[in-house]
């Protein structure tokens, strides 16, 4: 096996986090990078001790010049709450944050890959959606400083692989829980969660009835190294997440039967752009990566669950006044 020094954008984050020790894992030079504004340096204490894992404190939208073979650029806020608390720093960070990591990626001839979103295809018309989908995204509304961040930097992605052959790949990321999630993130696998385990009313906010498909980070995690890893000079788009499909509220209940909780269900109006349905279709994963999720959401949740089980709340600090 080839050793490569690769760079993880936001890897101290829940799913860099989880993709820097399987990288250090494999044997691989791994450098964390993550300004630590939804993170924590609690999600890679354990590699600090690995002599192929490095730590740096840096804000992907600065520049930064390191010598890599490859580089994940998972560098983003990703709950709303979170990333509507400064949507100007968002959309920085989508944006200056692909332009210099794909700088970095040109001048090393690194190849890279942009953890894209779901959100590029909005509320969205078409159900489940491909990756052909255009979308139907309100560019001026509360949602747009990410959802349009996101679209934007699969731009720049695709202008730097057309004008200087630059080795790209692009994964749009599906809802994904699992282990390390921020119980303050704000979304709704670690709201319910932290809701049902401390006997707070779960919150829901609309009907309930708007339905998300949710992968396990393990698979989610699985589907990003094979894109990276993949010799078939696939760049994507691709969709990457679990086509099972939840409403909200089956997804409280749920918890609430998993935790034994006696907290109850209460309804907020739904935000603006909300999207009601969000299905991935996976076919181009399957067909490409040979990758398609294992983890059912009720193994998922027990495994999220007594993870949250055993954390200190108070040594998680809610990034936004909001949560």
């Amino acid at each position: 096996m080839k050793i490569k020094r690769i760079l993880v954008a936001g890897g101290a984050g829940f799913l860099g986090s989880y993709l820097c020790e399987r990288l250090v894992s494999a044997g691989h030079d791994v450098i964390c990078m993550d300004n630590f504004f939804t993170s924590q340096k609690l999600n890679v204490s354990q590699l600090m001790k690995c002599s192929n894992f490095e730590l740096i404190r840096h804000d992907v939208t600065l520049p930064l010049f390191l010598e890599v073979d490859e580089i994940y650029n998972l560098a983003c806020p990703a709950a709303p709450g979170h990333y509507q608390y400064n949507p100007i720093k968002t959309m920085k960070t989508s944006m200056l944050g692909a332009i210099n990591m794909l700088g970095m990626a040109k001048r090393c001839r690194a190849k890279i890959l942009q953890a894209s979103t779901s959100e590029v295809y909005g509320d969205p018309d078409v159900h489940p959606q491909p990756e052909s989908y255009r979308g139907s995204v309100n560019p001026v509304g509360m949602r747009a400083c990410y959802d349009e961040g996101k679209r934007a930097a699969e731009s720049l992605f695709m202008d730097y692989h057309r004008c200087h052959k630059l080795e790209i790949r692009i994964a749009r990321i599906f809802n994904t829980y699992g282990p390390r999630m921020h119980p303050y993130d704000g979304r709704v696998v670690s709201n319910f969660i932290r809701q049902a385990i401390t006997g707070e009313p779960i919150t829901i906010f609309g009907d309930g009835d708007q339905t998300r498909s949710f992968c396990y980070r393990d698979d989610l995690v699985d589907g990003l190294i094979r894109l990276m890893e993949n010799d078939k000079n696939f760049i994507g788009p691709v969709n990457i997440g679990n086509p099972d499909e939840f409403t909200i509220r089956e997804l409280a209940e749920q918890i609430i039967n998993q935790v034994n909780s006696k907290s109850e269900i209460v309804y907020r109006p739904l935000p603006d752009d909300d999207p009601k349905q969000r299905k991935p279709d996976i076919t181009l994963a399957n067909k490409t990566l040979n990758w398609e999720p294992k983890t059912s959401l009720s193994e998922g949740l027990k495994k999220t669950i007594n993870w949250f089980k055993t954390i200190d709340m108070e040594h998680y600090r809610p990034p936004t006044p909001r949560y």
